[in-house]
């Protein structure tokens, strides 16, 4: 059974990690100190609250002994001694502003300078998710197909390169703002689809990434109104969060959409992501979020028509790998073309795609050998079974794997 102690540690690290680690980045200009910090703070409120009790602000108990470790470990490694006071006194000057020892959110501020020009592109992403979502180096690298190992390691250099660099901890001007605004949204929908992908609700942090993302890309709605895709990623994520208890049916199991209960999804989310797609649409400004906000929009409105507009679908689609192709887009356009011009077409599709990138692109990739399994089956080909192992080995989640055993493999045991 987990002590109270632990358990308070647990809730305070799964609920405010970010929010932590973000204000001691801030205010020390070194993201992988603040980390350590924290991590000790944790590690120390393990052995220290058994004994004298839960205190009543669980998270200004470990910022007060973080920010304490930061400064006693630059001490420690020799930093040169005139800038100790500057340092020490910045945290206290930023702590006793703060009332009753409120701790800001400098999430915001973390994330965009972790999509510094200064940080090699593809990191950007993978190190918001970590340093502001808390997610771990292995999470992170399924997300973006990469070696554990190798996703860590890149980890540390980026965090060593804001250090180095000197990489401010603000919100960029409007001259900055469009070329990293977009690691920003990237990496805010991949802690989504993250979440999102516990299809089972086994993983409490995973489960807890979902609201976080949406919470995230209210405040980018709000930080930034006048920008069409901060608008079209909250509007994409709310559609797709609208349709979340209608993924499991009464007895647990997995419900793909075509059969889902379109009389569970959430109306009032539907009503709201409809609005920031139209406030997206009208700035001008076409981006990919927001055709991917449009594509679930259809999804939806089959709430109202019974019947889903698989030609809006496909057009969106077309568009959408004209503006931003990515490996995920080419597969999921080749499912939506399955629906329109059948099996055939969505299969040549995938082969293009194998045939322009590579089969190693592919070779993790869960939703293109579902699909590519799908197709097989249909038009009868030998090759179904393997592509349906492969598929079904790829799933994580108990649930859709049992779903696609019946539906890939109908004869199997």
């Amino acid at each position: 059974m987990t002590s109270p102690t632990a358990a308070a540690v647990d809730e305070v690290a799964r609920t405010s990690y970010g929010r932590l680690v973000a204000y001691l980045a801030t205010v020390s200009g070194d993201l992988a100190a603040a980390e350590d910090a924290l991590g000790d703070a944790l590690v120390a409120a393990l052995s220290t609250w058994p004994d004298r009790g839960i205190p009543e602000r669980p998270e200004s108990w470990l910022l007060t002994a973080a920010r304490r470790r930061i400064i006693d470990a630059s001490r420690r490694r020799d930093v040169a001694r005139s800038a100790l006071p500057e340092l020490a006194r910045a945290i206290e000057e930023r702590w006793e502003q703060q009332p009753a020892g409120e701790i800001p959110d400098d999430r915001l501020r973390l994330m965009f300078a972790c999509a510094h020009p200064a940080i090699a592109p593809e990191m950007r992403s993978p190190l918001i998710l970590q340093a502001v979502l808390g997610l771990d180096a292995a999470r992170i690298s399924r997300a973006f197909l990469v070696a554990p190992t190798t996703m860590g390691q890149r980890l540390v250099r980026a965090k060593a390169k804001i250090k180095d660099a000197g990489i401010p901890f603000r919100v960029p001007g409007p001259e900055e703002l469009p070329e990293r605004l977009d690691a920003v949204l990237e990496a805010v929908y991949a802690a989504y689809g993250t979440g999102w992908d516990d299809v089972d609700g086994l993983d409490d942090a995973r489960q807890e990434l979902v609201p976080e993302a949406i919470r995230l890309a209210r405040l980018l709605t709000e930080l930034l109104p006048g920008e069409p895709e901060t608008h079209g990623l909250l509007s994409l994520m709310l559609h797709s969060h609208a349709r979340h208890d209608a993924r499991r049916d009464a007895s647990g199991a997995y419900v793909p959409l075509a059969d889902q209960d379109v009389t569970s999804w959430s109306r009032e989310l539907v009503g709201e992501a409809e609005r920031h797609l139209a406030v997206a649409l009208g700035g001008g400004r076409l981006g990919p979020y927001q055709l991917l906000a449009a594509i679930q929009s259809l999804h939806n409105r089959r709430s109202a028509t019974g019947q889903t507009h698989w030609n809006g679908i496909v057009q969106l689609y077309d568009g959408l790998i004209r503006l931003a192709p990515t490996t995920g887009t080419a597969v999921a356009r080749a499912a939506a073309h399955r629906q329109v011009s059948g099996a055939s077409t969505a299969l040549a599709q995938l082969d293009a795609l194998v045939a322009e990138l590579g089969e190693a692109a592919v070779a993790g990739y869960q939703p293109y050998w579902v699909l590519r399994a799908l197709c097989e089956q249909e038009l009868g080909l030998p090759t179904a079974p393997a592509s349906a192992d492969r598929a079904v080995a790829l799933t994580t989640s108990p649930h859709v794997t049992a779903h696609l055993r019946r539906t890939l493999r109908p004869g199997s045991a």
